[in-house]
């Protein structure tokens, strides 16, 4: 099983760039391009607050995806 994540395409829809989502969960904008490119799985704090930023439940943001 592997995390698949809706981060960008959530963070896009609501007119934030990367920098500007890690300013609103105490990140750097670096965690946030390595979560979005699945480069790096946030812990489940982190997870609840991108999920609170974004106002999207943590499951429409983050998913299992099982191998293909």
């Amino acid at each position: 099983m592997t995390l698949h994540n809706t981060l960008a395409t959530h963070r896009k829809a609501a007119g934030l760039t990367q920098a500007q989502l890690a300013e609103r969960v105490n990140v750097s904008r670096k965690t946030i391009n390595t979560v979005e490119n699945a480069v790096f799985i946030p812990s489940t704090l982190l997870a609840l607050k991108l999920s609170q930023a974004l106002e999207q439940p943590v499951e429409v943001l983050f998913s299992l995806e099982a191998p293909s």
